[in-house]
């Protein structure tokens, strides 16, 4: 069976999508095409935070797209070195939170150690936030997207645990995504007269973009 998957290609460790690797192993033939594009914001603020860890009570990440922002300000501003002889040491002191494996994988990468990555979504983190800071805090630094969902600020506000947000990046429809998706189909008809699709969508959007194509 031939499967179309609705997202980005996740390169591992062995350079191939998970997703793909998997249905490869049960004889079936993927195809990744992207539905989204991002664009970074802001970074300049954002490198300005991540150096004053003393004005804030922690870090929280709930994408790695937020993570990759903070990769490139110390490589643009190349701050690395100044990160790993001071900064990350002062933000270890503190609480750094995630949504997920991936995300944690990333927040290690930068020699921060994350907690909440077995919480799986935001909802479920911002109770693990709530236990464990007290509302005397400063306030966590959460940089994110321009399009999140409120529920981990909201449920952080109402339980006066305190919150300053900066986007760091931006989400739009993939450029290329029309262009793509009838290059695909148009192959398939060549190649195949009946055949049987079956598409897995990763988000509200790619359902929302493929059906107003």
């Amino acid at each position: 069976m031939r499967v179309l998957l609705l997202k980005e290609p996740k390169d591992g460790e062995s350079g191939s999508d998970p997703y793909i690797k998997e249905l490869e192993s049960r004889g079936h033939k993927g195809t990744l095409l992207p539905v989204l594009s991002f664009k970074f914001v802001s970074l300049n603020t954002l490198s300005d935070k991540l150096f004053q860890p003393e004005k804030y009570g922690g870090l929280i990440f709930t994408s790695p797209r937020a993570v990759e922002a903070v990769r490139m300000c110390l490589e643009a501003d190349e701050r690395r070195e100044e990160w790993d002889k001071a900064a990350k040491d002062k933000w270890n002191t503190k609480s750094i939170y995630v949504v997920g494996k991936a995300t944690a994988s990333l927040v290690q990468n930068l020699g921060l150690n994350p907690l909440g990555e077995d919480t799986g979504t935001a909802e479920v983190l911002s109770r693990l936030i709530i236990e464990r800071e007290a509302t005397n805090i400063p306030p966590l630094f959460f940089p994110c997207g321009s399009i999140k969902r409120e529920v981990l600020p909201t449920a952080l506000r109402e339980n006066g645990v305190p919150l300053e947000t900066l986007t760091v990046y931006q989400t739009a429809e993939h450029p290329d995504l029309e262009k793509n998706l009838k290059n695909y189909f148009t192959e398939q008809v060549k190649c195949h007269s009946y055949c049987f699709y079956l598409f897995i969508c990763f988000s509200i959007a790619a359902v929302h973009l493929f059906v107003c194509l």
